[in-house]
């Protein structure tokens, strides 16, 4: 396996990352194990500023969750980018977990993770597509409707 050609691809798709996102308590946004960069949770904020607040199906509808999964995504992207100097240091996506907030009867995970996975998917290629795990909760930090855990297979 190679590295990726994710930074010119998110020119070509016209993405800006945005800032990286600033620990919300006593922890840091990336550490790396070996060949592997894990992230901390990934929420949809603007640095420390929620973009949602609310769970999916009440507050907030399907289109709302699959935004702010992809707005956690490229936050994601901005820690690793910070931590690695590069996305192209990033060989594969060991892991994709999308945590929603939602009522018991919320059946519509698929579609709100589709907003991490396809941002994925543009900036990485079908060849780095993740495994994923897509999992409802009664709640997140900052009462914000989804968190985002990545796991990325790094160059030595």
């Amino acid at each position: 396996m190679v590295g990726s050609d994710a930074d010119r691809r998110l020119k070509e798709l016209g993405v800006v990352l945005p800032s990286p996102p600033i620990p919300l308590g006593a922890y840091v946004e990336a550490t790396r194990c070996g060949s592997l960069l894990f992230l901390s949770g990934m929420l949809p904020v603007d640095r420390d500023d929620p973009k949602y607040s609310g769970r999916l199906g009440e507050e907030l509808s399907i289109q709302d969750g699959y935004d702010a999964a992809r707005s956690a995504s490229l936050g994601g992207l901005a820690a690793a980018q910070e931590f690695l100097g590069s996305l192209n240091q990033i060989r594969s996506i060991a892991k994709l977990g999308v945590y929603i907030a939602t009522p018991a009867g919320f059946r519509e995970h698929p579609k709100v993770a589709d907003g991490a996975s396809e941002l994925l998917l543009d900036v990485f290629g079908a060849g780095k597509v993740p495994p994923r795990i897509v999992l409802g909760v009664a709640s997140i930090p900052l009462g914000l409707p989804v968190e985002i855990e990545l796991i990325f297979e790094i160059e030595p």
